[in-house]
């Protein structure tokens, strides 16, 4: 199977804060998203830009993957931002507020009259009804890498209450991943606001990695340790893993199509989701 990328965790990391990014270079996330958005204010837009900019350009950051969040193309920051991270190394760009397919297509042409590369991606974030009624449309366009769930503002939108386990929009998470699934693209679960309560992150995490996302969007250093360490596949994941291959690929040489294994059947999907687990913890390993 093609390579994957580990998401474990995705850090935000506010543009603007030139200390800030110089400690993302020893954090140990996955990803990183230097944030133009909600983390900078107004009058630090134009400073926070450059900033990314030259970040996301040093390769300074070894093997992690770099974003830039960019404004939305309804601010008057947006086309600037769009426009001058296409021109930097950043892998992707990252859109608040996804509302449809044609968001991105718009967004898509900015980039390409500013000369970004072709393989220059888009994470959509997915933070709004529309998103959700749109999803589907949103994880198919061939522009969109990764959707993001924006949590806090879907919340926000739908007039819901911020409970534990996440009650009122579980349903609407789970309409965002089938949509990703469809479209076979990662997806990413919502930021955690409580940075104190190591408790109460963790389960959500492991919420989060049960339901199918890939990872975990962040907003302190402190949680990427926990992220790391829910999604990281387990030796002893890993190994039943390679049994799995193993024993499927000796029934096939003996012309079966299924195998009994620890007197659990296995099949096709069995040996897909081995070898995908398998490939996730090889890349998690050559970050390290």
């Amino acid at each position: 199977m093609s390579k994957l990328r580990p998401r474990r965790s995705v850090l935000y990391m506010p543009a603007a804060n030139e200390r800030a990014l110089e400690k993302a270079k020893s954090i140990a996330s996955d990803a990183l998203i230097f944030d133009l958005e909600d983390a900078v204010s107004p009058e630090s837009k134009d400073a926070a830009r450059a900033n990314a900019v030259a970040a996301a350009s040093s390769g300074a950051y070894g093997k992690r993957e770099i974003t830039i969040r960019c404004n939305g193309l309804d601010t008057p920051w947006g086309a600037a931002d769009i426009a001058a991270a296409a021109k930097s190394c950043a892998s992707s760009i990252v859109i608040p507020k996804v509302g449809d397919a044609a968001m991105i297509d718009e967004v898509s042409k900015h980039l390409d009259a500013a000369g970004a590369p072709k393989e220059m991606m888009i994470w959509a974030m997915v933070e709004t009804p529309s998103a959700i009624f749109n999803a589907r449309a949103i994880a198919s366009h061939p522009r969109v890498a990764v959707l993001v769930m924006g949590t806090n503002d879907l919340v926000k939108e739908l007039r819901a209450v911020q409970v534990p386990g996440r009650a009122p929009v579980i349903s609407h998470l789970a309409t965002a991943l089938l949509a990703a699934r469809e479209a076979n693209k990662p997806i990413l679960d919502g930021v955690y606001n409580d940075i104190k309560n190591a408790d109460g992150f963790r389960d959500e995490c492991t919420q989060g990695m049960q339901m199918g996302f890939d990872g975990k969007t962040l907003i302190h250093p402190d949680q990427v340790a926990i992220a790391n360490d829910v999604w990281a596949p387990t030796e002893a994941e890993v190994e039943h893993s390679r049994r799995v291959i193993e024993a499927f690929d000796a029934a096939r040489a003996e012309g079966k199509g299924v195998v009994q294994l620890d007197g659990k059947m296995i099949e096709n999907l069995h040996v897909a989701n081995a070898e995908r687990l398998i490939a996730i913890a090889d890349a998690i390993a050559e970050l390290a």
